[in-house]
């Protein structure tokens, strides 16, 4: 019995649960005259959203749109500050939620700042 319960928690054999993959973020200073928010927006949110075929946020939005929004988050002109700040805190469907200590509340401003500005 104790063999099945550790499987099911997914403890190996001798135990102990693996260990969780570890986040790194590496922080650099903003650039002299940059956007803030978009480089915000490269360390945290472009590796799901930013272009390419291995970006699972923004295949899942060309999915749910079908063309009718951009799928791309900067390409768009309807996102509003609040609504931006609740997906990065809450999460959505498959997107994780952005503890403060993962971004903090300035840093999700400026995201937030950065994707509500009509381009």
């Amino acid at each position: 019995m104790l063999a099945v319960t550790a499987a099911l928690l997914g403890a190996g054999p001798s135990g102990l649960r693996a260990a969780e993959p570890e986040i790194s973020w590496t922080w650099e200073p903003v650039p002299a005259g940059g956007d803030p928010g978009k480089v915000e927006f490269a360390r945290a949110c472009a590796v799901c959203h930013g272009e390419g075929p291995d970006r699972p946020g923004t295949t899942s939005l060309q999915i749910k749109y079908g063309g009718k929004l951009p799928a791309l988050l900067e390409q768009r002109t309807d996102l509003k500050p609040d609504l931006i700040r609740v997906y990065v805190r809450n999460g959505f469907a498959m997107m994780p939620r952005f503890r403060k200590t993962e971004l903090s509340d300035a840093q999700v401003d400026a995201i937030a700042r950065y994707l509500s500005r009509a381009r």
